[in-house]
């Protein structure tokens, strides 16, 4: 164990061999003028200003540390709670839409069929014959309605209806020989819901904020 070191022993007063004083050693001030009181209360105080500002700065730095602590356990949650908004916000969205286009096919049921003659115009104006294949409900009084959208479409061919218990409500299929095209509201719907939770989940926690300027 290492021991200090010894210091040298030093005198206040120092004399020579006729009693001369060669060293004195300071001694403190013990009377001060006005002046001399003002400014050392002066230099107290600035020093005790500096002190406690310094204080306070550290406590300032440390409070901030904190709260970028906080912010980064914080932010993660918050982003995930947005993403999970998103999510259900889009499943609502779905689902509103899926029950007023069952509300709009149980009260037109024959406009997608009119929609898909129109959009086949062209590729079916040769065909000799169409076949529409629909379930039993749908394809009461649908002869009149084709026969209708295929006069508007200029379509010259024959039109034949046919049923088909297998095929969910409303959905239908148009077979005109070269070529054939479906519709089934449940399929449809459900890929419209793939590809919504598909770009979700490929957008994840990145997405743009919900509040402008969070981001930083």
């Amino acid at each position: 164990m290492s021991e200090a070191p010894h210091l040298k022993f030093e005198f206040d007063t120092v004399f020579d061999h006729s009693g001369e004083v060669t060293f004195a050693a300071p001694r403190p001030k013990r009377s001060y003028t006005a002046e001399e009181v003002e400014a050392i209360s002066q230099a107290a105080k600035a020093e005790g200003e500096r002190a406690a500002l310094a204080s306070v700065a550290a406590r300032q730095a440390d409070a901030l540390a904190i709260i970028v602590a906080a912010c980064s356990q914080a932010l993660p949650l918050l982003a995930e709670v947005a993403h999970s908004h998103r999510v259900g916000s889009a499943e609502l969205a779905l689902a509103c839409a899926r029950a007023i286009a069952a509300a709009a096919l149980d009260r037109f049921p024959e406009a997608p069929v009119r929609a898909a003659l129109d959009s086949l115009a062209r590729e079916i104006e040769a065909a000799p014959r169409l076949v529409v294949t629909a379930d039993a409900e749908m394809a009461q009084g649908l002869q009149k309605v084709l026969e209708e959208a295929a006069a508007a479409s200029g379509y010259q061919g024959s039109i034949l209806v046919r049923t088909d218990a297998e095929l969910a409500a409303h959905a239908f299929t148009l077979d005109f020989g070269d070529g054939s095209a479906s519709f089934d509201p449940e399929a449809a719907a459900e890929r419209v819901s793939q590809a919504l939770h598909a770009a979700l989940a490929s957008e994840g926690l990145h997405a743009e904020p919900l509040i402008p300027g969070s981001e930083s």
